[in-house]
């Protein structure tokens, strides 16, 4: 079942707009698209009032006032969690001048990029108590289909977004880009410029941090918005604000649907159920009231629909993409992790098999939607390694490799190994745990898609990696299932270790692929006889630049759950964005 959504918090009611026009089961066709948007009926499609009443049933004297002022779509448009018969529409709009009136506009969904062939239009409110951002769940669409859509206020129309239905029934192929890592200050958004020139692709998913909390200065003037560490709900919008005017995100987010899961920086490095590395409560205020403010700007700026409005915490959910594939989104941050290990030789937490990672409330969801699919493919989008990783400390003392290693990959001197205590190998029951209900359910195609680590892996999924006894690495046998881990988007990955990747393999023998310092994003390539992840990079974050090469593809055939090489072809690479699927996404109105 598809998650349900927060139709008062979310979206106006289409069924009181179709009696209002009297096209209650039909289809708005061949209207222009300024005639869909004229003014004489931007108040027939307003939120739901507090009292319940249909929008469809106000009276001029109940409608709201509404404010009469200049704007501009400057933050972009945005679709995200595509089900098969609606989609989140985002838009942001911002007002010449301050208003505390609400400013009204309207939204217009069609077939063609002409937006001739309009299949769905309504109206909206938008105020300063949401920031004035517009988030619209459209529903009435058919499965598999590609939309375009876009917003008219006071006679200003904003850009034109292209998105994308989920599939229903039997699906013959499916292709998602994944990325994460997005800091602003530490280049350009170049990777989201490669994704969104790609044409061949039905969703794309952020795997967390999307902005960062820091008020740090960056490459080019790219300083941070506020100039200091995000604290406040004012500070989180603004922040948000600031990056989603990258011309970068803003055309991958016109250019597909998102779907996305937070990490840690959308609120604060580290962070946890009940508190944070990074929060300091006696100059920063209470974590839980910081953690709400976080959440609000996220659900505010983003376009993610309401799993349970009373919990908004919660952003675990599934989408089904027909018969192919299951994308099960987990949070394995802010709604259920026990604190962290204090430090890798802290064994006896790490140790502690009552530590849970999700929440055991989100580990019960997780084995049940594991059992009830039935799709070839069961994804698992979630935020860290899931694979432990182990560095050998000779050999990092012999290149002096010390100083400079990433601070999240904490030394654990007492016999040579290095553990990240923020990702998987810090709670390791917990990761068994998974591993077990995979044996126990006789699961196959399980892949395990994650971010955070600003590095690139491929690598087998297995109770024991280093024993032979319950793994081998040349043939596969023992793999339960398979894990891609996503490059940054431009956070600094560990270039310093980029020598020794050899040896990291040789220390952790289910690892097939493993880069240090490129940044970029992954491309699954699905079909129901096998799941293909090509490690896909860019030339420079430093400068503006669309280069972009296929690297390294590693594939799992369906029953096989583990992962054998692809070669590349010379002549696929820097192919990404020729490769062609949907129509192209208009270019953006000049007015």
């Amino acid at each position: 079942m598809s998650p349900p959504r927060d139709p008062k918090a979310y979206s106006p009611s289409r069924r009181g707009f179709l009696r209002r026009v009297g096209m209650a089961g039909s289809t708005l066709a061949a209207t222009p698209w300024l005639a869909a948007c004229s003014d004489d009926t931007a108040v027939a499609f307003a939120p739901a009032p507090e009292d319940g009443r249909d929008p469809a049933e106000q009276t001029p004297d109940t409608a709201p006032e509404t404010a009469d002022v200049a704007v501009r779509f400057e933050h972009g448009v945005a679709s995200g969690d595509p089900l098969p018969d609606a989609v989140m529409l985002w838009t942001r709009v911002t007002p010449a001048a301050p208003t505390t009136l609400p400013v009204a506009g309207r939204y217009v969904v069609a077939r063609d990029a002409g937006m001739a062939d309009i299949v769905v239009a309504g109206d909206f409110l938008t105020d300063a108590d949401r920031d004035f951002t517009v988030k619209i769940d459209c529903a009435g669409l058919d499965a598999g289909q590609t939309y375009y859509y876009g917003f008219v206020v006071n006679g200003v129309r904003s850009p034109i977004g292209r998105t994308r239905t989920a599939p229903i029934g039997p699906v013959d192929r499916l292709r998602i880009a994944f990325t994460s890592c997005s800091q602003y200050t530490d280049g350009y958004f170049n990777v989201y410029g490669a994704i969104a020139r790609r044409d061949d692709l039905d969703v794309v998913l952020h795997l967390g941090d999307y902005i960062y909390e820091y008020g740090s200065a960056g490459i080019d003037g790219r300083d941070h918005e506020p100039a200091r560490e995000i604290v406040s709900l004012a500070d989180y919008r603004q922040r948000h604000a600031q990056y989603k005017r990258d011309p970068d995100l803003q055309a991958l987010h016109a250019a597909h649907p998102m779907i996305v899961v937070w990490d840690d920086h959308e609120s604060t490095n580290d962070s946890w159920a009940n508190g944070a590395d990074n929060h300091q409560p006696d100059t920063e205020g209470d974590w839980a009231s910081r953690k709400a403010r976080a959440i609000r700007a996220y659900y505010e700026w983003l376009p993610i629909g309401a799993v349970d409005p009373d919990r908004p915490e919660r952003i675990y959910r599934r989408f089904a993409y027909g018969d192919l594939v299951d994308l099960i989104m987990l949070d394995t941050r802010l709604v259920g992790r026990d604190q962290q290990a204090s430090s890798p030789a802290d064994a006896a937490t790490i140790g502690d098999e009552s530590r849970t990672m999700l929440g055991f409330e989100q580990e019960a969801w997780l084995n049940g939607a594991l059992a009830r699919s039935t799709a070839q493919w069961k994804l698992l989008g979630q935020q860290v390694m899931f694979m432990p990783l182990r560095l050998g400390l000779p050999r990092l003392l012999e290149l002096d490799l010390l100083p400079s290693l990433n601070e999240k990959l904490s030394l654990l001197t007492d016999g040579g190994v290095a553990i990240n205590v923020d990702q998987w190998d810090g709670y390791p029951a917990a990761r068994d745990r998974i591993i077990d209900q995979l044996r126990i359910q006789g699961l196959d195609d399980v892949v395990v898609l994650a971010g955070d680590i600003h590095t690139a892996w491929a690598q087998d999924v297995t109770e024991d990696p280093n024993n032979p006894l319950v793994y081998n690495p040349v043939t596969g046998e023992g793999s339960r299932a398979v894990e891609f881990v996503s490059p940054s988007v431009t956070s600094s990955g560990l270039p310093e270790l980029q020598p020794v990747r050899d040896s990291i393999r040789l220390l952790n023998p289910h690892m097939k692929y493993v880069d240090l310092e490129n940044h970029g994003y992954v491309l699954l390539d699905i079909t129901p006889q096998r799941l293909q992840g090509e490690f896909w990079y860019v030339d420079t974050v430093l400068a503006r630049n669309s280069d972009e090469r296929r690297a390294a593809a590693f594939a799992t055939d369906a029953g096989a759950n583990r992962l054998r090489a692809v070669d590349v072809p010379d002549a696929e690479a820097g192919a990404g964005a020729a490769s062609s699927r949907l129509p192209p996404v208009p270019a953006a109105d000049a007015g």
